[in-house]
């Protein structure tokens, strides 16, 4: 156990107490780490935290270095809490921070999780050990592994984690019978949703959507980037003036490979890519293979029925959201959240486990993980 003054009082702080802080400062670099994971770090001497650090940026200082760096001769000595395995390859652009806390004198490290990548899996505990430095692991891990899901699946799969996002009534419907959905939620609802976005490398969504309701599909929060567009349109029908094509950041296009060859011309011209597919409709395990290889590690899907039931069916996505009003439609022709023509029985329905709800503003926010047959 370790302790830390509170207003002039002596208090007991545990290690679980400490890595908890090393993954709320992880957290200060959502959206803006990727491809790497979020780390946090902290270095404890006689009781008390003498210095912090978070990994802000792919290609910056790791966590572990900043905290090391602003301690300074201080750190000898101390106790290194981490919420992932120092790196120990020099396969990178940063040098490997076991040999960063090696020559700090640091006595004592504590992670959270291992690091799932092959490089340093185990490996940078083994070197930190073999240099006479108490290691322990495994504190905290359920947090740490919901901190860097994107990452972590990314690392093992070289598949993007897809979240599926929608904004739905108490009835299930994402639309009235003509089409209408703004706003089905309420403003504290629709902020969480541009944080998301934030939070993402790219956000997916349909030609239907982007004709309905012409979608800028960036985060306006500000100091948040905004992620890559994906826009799935097999025959190229998109308006060259939607908003989706003229404002940033960078938008990627699927479609048919065979014709539109002008507009596909013109298009290329004004900065947009193009990822082709063979036949009428993309195959969308195939789409996050190709994703993923591009380095996007998270996919967030804000589509209409078509597109939600597609991306269920095929086996994509590993997350939902669904942002639910307090609203009722009704009829029979208002638009499910999931359409498509497969009928499945309750024993055969998608299974989402680990759920749990929040509240924003009169809506709530059910989320959980698909659970996988496999």
């Amino acid at each position: 156990m370790i302790s830390k003054e509170f207003y002039g009082i002596l208090l007991i702080m545990t290690d679980g107490q400490y890595i908890k802080k090393a993954i709320s400062l992880a957290k200060k670099g959502q959206g803006r780490t990727s491809p790497n994971p979020m780390v946090g770090a902290l270095l404890v001497k006689k009781g008390r935290i003498i210095s912090e650090g978070y990994h802000k940026k792919a290609g910056t200082p790791h966590a572990e270095a900043i905290a090391i760096d602003k301690a300074g001769p201080a750190a000898e000595g101390s106790t290194l809490y981490v919420s992932l395995e120092p790196c120990c390859h020099k396969d990178k652009r940063t040098p490997p921070c076991t040999e960063k806390i090696i020559s700090a004198g640091i006595k004592k490290v504590v992670i959270s999780m291992e690091d799932p990548n092959p490089k340093v899996s185990g490996k940078g505990i083994e070197v930190l050990r073999r240099a006479g430095i108490e290691v322990s692991a495994g504190l905290l891990e359920e947090k740490a592994v919901e901190l860097n899901e994107y990452y972590i699946k990314h690392i093992r799969t070289g598949l993007p984690f897809v979240v599926l996002k929608a904004a739905i009534t108490l009835d299930g419907r994402i639309a009235t019978p003509d089409g209408e959905s703004k706003w089905i939620t309420g403003e504290k609802a629709r902020r969480a949703v541009h944080g998301l976005r934030g939070n993402v490398d790219a956000i997916m969504t349909a030609i239907g959507t982007v004709r309905a309701d012409d979608p800028r599909l960036t985060c306006r929060i500000k100091g948040r980037p905004s992620p890559v567009r994906v826009i799935l349109d097999p025959r190229l029908e998109i308006n060259p003036d939607a908003n989706v094509l003229t404002c940033p950041p960078r938008t990627l296009i699927v479609t048919a490979k065979a014709g539109k060859t002008e507009k596909k011309k013109l298009l290329r011209q004004r900065g947009m890519e193009f990822i082709e597919h063979e036949g009428k409709r993309a195959d969308l395990p195939a789409l996050m293979k190709t994703l993923g290889s591009m380095g996007i590690i998270s996919v967030l899907v804000e589509g209409g029925s078509s597109l939600n039931a597609s991306c269920l069916e095929s086996g994509i996505v590993d997350k939902v959201m669904f942002f639910t009003a307090p609203k009722i439609i009704g009829g029979r022709d208002a638009i499910p959240v999931v359409g498509g023509d497969v009928s499945r029985s309750l024993s055969g329905a998608h299974r989402i486990v680990k759920t749990r709800m929040r509240r924003f503003g009169e809506d709530f926010l059910i989320e959980g993980y698909v659970q996988k047959n496999n």
